[in-house]
């Protein structure tokens, strides 16, 4: 079988839509993938300020981002589909929204983007608020990509991405994987202090210096010395990781910082799945990946324990990998096949998830 399908995601560093045209196909159980179309559209500076601080926001207020946010989704589709004449050639929409509120100990999880104004504007089926089930079994809710690392990237022993927060699959019989730490969301807050989106390459880190004092009280918070399974919420910076940068006025130093800690969480995370004996590969993907200086971190650290090949795919994967995802778990959907890993969540059960709205018809 061949699915066309459009996947949608927003990620935490809030660097705007990634939008994907993917044909899945399916042959005797075998998944493979191509991605047909892609791109990320920034998000208008409102709008990203909105998204920001959603969090904040009163009920009512809260349930307006919502629709208005599904009608955006769903007329930067028709966008999409007009500019590269996708007309009448996609069966479905995945979309995962945008995350502004993560409590998986409360059963709670919010992504926004009202799935019926998805529908509504493209009049194509959509499959939305994809973590809810899981929550609802016990389960952490996320990560939920390890599904497509399990079925289309299982050639890779580890699926780190360096997204806004640093997220990694350890593939195998049964699928592990968790949130490691914050990794873009981190980066990128020095970098704007700076007056720059991101930090091209690594370089005003490279350029920066250490404060053993600081890396090390940011080691110690609590989270990483927690079991999985476990997730990151998007307040995680604010709350427990940037007081500990206070000290520190030169925003190179402090970006230097940042990087040394990611991977030194990346390498602490993976040590207990590191065989020294074999050769192991990783697949690297998310912004984070075009930051040469962050990779050569990693590589420096994992290399202590054993030997990672660390392997940087073609840029179309790179970005729109979980967006690529998010079409596989919609297409999981689709089949009612399920589509969350309870060895990832740590919830009751494997589920089904996703919410579907159907289109109206005449």
């Amino acid at each position: 079988m061949v699915y066309k399908v459009i996947g949608l995601m927003s990620g935490s560093s809030l660097d705007g839509l990634d939008i994907a045209y993917t044909e899945l196909t399916e042959i005797s159980g075998k998944w493979s993938y191509e991605i047909v179309a892609a791109e990320c559209l920034p998000y208008p500076t409102a709008l990203a300020d909105e998204l920001r601080h959603a969090h904040t926001l009163t009920v009512p207020g809260f349930l307006r981002l919502h629709t208005s946010y599904g009608h955006y989704l769903g007329e930067q589709v028709n966008h999409f589909i007009k500019r590269n004449s996708l007309q009448h050639k996609v069966h479905f929409i995945a979309s995962h929204g945008h995350t502004v509120w993560h409590e998986p100990s409360a059963r709670t999880t919010a992504q926004i983007g009202d799935g019926s104004a998805i529908a509504g504007w493209t009049l194509l089926p959509v499959i939305s608020d994809l973590r809810h089930m899981d929550v609802a079994l016990g389960g952490q809710g996320a990560p939920i990509v390890p599904i497509a690392d399990r079925l289309l990237f299982s050639a890779y022993d580890f699926c780190l991405n360096l997204g806004g927060i640093a997220n990694v699959t350890v593939n195998g019989a049964e699928p592990l994987a968790f949130d490691i730490c914050p990794a873009n969301q981190l980066l990128n807050h020095f970098a704007l202090r700076l007056e720059k989106e991101f930090d091209d390459k690594g370089a005003i880190a490279r350029s920066g210096s250490n404060n053993e004092a600081v890396l090390e009280k940011i080691n110690q918070v609590a989270y990483y010395g927690m079991s999985t399974p476990k997730s990151l919420h998007n307040g995680f910076v604010t709350e427990e990781v940037l007081p500990h940068f206070e000290s520190l006025e030169k925003m190179n130093d402090a970006l230097y910082i940042s990087t040394r800690h990611i991977a030194t969480q990346v390498a602490r995370a993976l040590q207990p799945y590191v065989n020294p004996l074999q050769e192991q590969k990783m697949l690297v993907t998310g912004g984070g990946a075009f930051n040469d200086f962050l990779v050569e971190m990693i590589k420096e650290e994992l290399n202590r324990e054993g030997t990672i090949e660390l392997v940087i795919p073609d840029e179309a994967t790179i970005k729109h990998k979980e967006a690529v995802a998010m079409a596989l778990f919609g297409t999981l959907r689709w089949r009612e096949e399920n589509n969350v890993l309870h060895s990832v969540t740590g919830a009751a059960r494997s589920s089904v998830g996703g919410a579907l709205w159907l289109p109206p018809v005449d």
